[in-house]
């Protein structure tokens, strides 16, 4: 990251990118679990993106807007423990995001998930799961599957609950297995 932010310094580096190299670093941080220093480059980045920048993005940053940098606050708001934020930021997903973006909604609906399975809401948390799963069958998208399976590994304390077994009957029926195989 230090030489990614040295390399922008030396060219007319964009909002969008100087936002989405905080994005990166946030993700990285996450997954360390330093979940206060990554809002805190999410913090960062929000602002860069409202105040704006003289340059333009390159060509291939054209995926990367606010509501995908929301899509990461997101994540880590959840990995925060922060749920009702996580939930809010994440529905707001949903939300703003163009209905081209079908793999990028599998993994909102997982995140989605995550938070209701965090939260004891094992029912909501199934209802997002099977969501993504509808999704995944029209778009794959592994890591789209990974977010399913570790909201199915949280709900293990519910595994009795009817509804963590009809999203059982999902994540391992044929439907699943074909649509994986056929990638």
């Amino acid at each position: 990251m230090v030489a990614a932010r040295t390399y922008a310094r030396r060219g007319p580096a964009s909002a969008e990118f100087l936002a989405w190299l905080d994005a990166v670093e946030a993700e990285c941080e996450t997954r360390c679990g330093n979940t206060r220093t990554a809002l805190h480059l999410i913090r960062r980045a929000e602002d860069v993106l409202a105040s704006g920048a003289e340059h333009t993005s390159p060509a291939w940053l054209d995926w990367f807007s606010p509501v995908r940098l929301a899509a990461f606050k997101g994540n880590t708001q959840l990995k925060a423990g922060h749920l009702p934020q996580a939930r809010e930021t994440l529905l707001g997903v949903l939300d703003g995001m163009p209905a081209a973006e079908d793999k990028q909604r599998t993994v909102i609906y997982g995140d989605l998930a995550a938070v209701e399975a965090a939260a004891g809401n094992p029912e909501a948390a199934c209802d997002y799961a099977c969501r993504a799963l509808d999704q995944l069958e029209v778009t794959w998208y592994a890591m789209g599957v990974d977010r399913v399976r570790e909201v199915r590994r949280a709900l293990a304390p519910h595994q009795h609950e009817q509804c963590v077994r009809d999203l059982d009957e999902r994540l391992y029926g044929w439907a699943t297995t074909v649509s994986a195989l056929a990638r």
